[in-house]
């Protein structure tokens, strides 16, 4: 199921929500892999890499774009490289979404990542999850390591199994 769009069937309240706001721009794709997903974002610059495998990571479980912006959260995560930076950052937004907030959002913006110390502070603009009001997609159950990179050379880009 390589691509960068799931098929959702929408009702028209759905359809409604989207029509409000403007479209997200989705810098990302899914690309097939045994039995989990692999995720393929890329930015200009690194946080709009993990930005956009942030959303793609929500978009793989609703569709993003009938989320309001309703609330704010903020995220923070660190590691011991840039790799475990990114799973954590990855797997504490899963944490947002799969404990008592069910929060789930339209928008992730990386504030900063800190290559030093190996921290990333972001913040999130959406809602509450409701199956009512958004499209049910695929259960995220973990972020995982296996074949996950983070490329710089021309455009930064960053590949993540998630296993669902």
């Amino acid at each position: 199921m390589a691509g960068g769009e799931r098929d959702y069937s929408l009702t028209e309240e759905q359809k409604a929500v989207k029509a409000k706001y403007p479209p997200l721009t989705r810098k990302y794709e899914y690309l097939d892999h045994t039995a989990d997903v692999q995720l393929h974002a890329w930015g200009d610059t690194l946080e709009e890499a993990f930005e956009q495998c942030a959303m793609a990571m929500f978009g793989y479980m609703t569709d993003t774009e009938t989320v309001e912006p309703l609330d704010t959260v903020e995220v923070e995560a660190e590691g011991h490289d840039m790799l475990s930076l990114l799973f954590h950052f990855l797997d504490e937004w899963l944490y947002k979404f799969s404990a008592n907030e069910f929060f789930i959002p339209r928008e992730v913006k990386v504030l900063y990542i800190d290559r030093m110390q190996f921290k990333i502070r972001s913040i999130g603009w959406g809602e509450e999850f409701s199956l009512p009001k958004h499209p049910q997609g695929t259960e995220v159950k973990a972020i995982t390591y296996s074949a996950m990179q983070i490329c710089e050379e021309e455009k930064p880009e960053v590949f993540v199994i998630i296993d669902i």
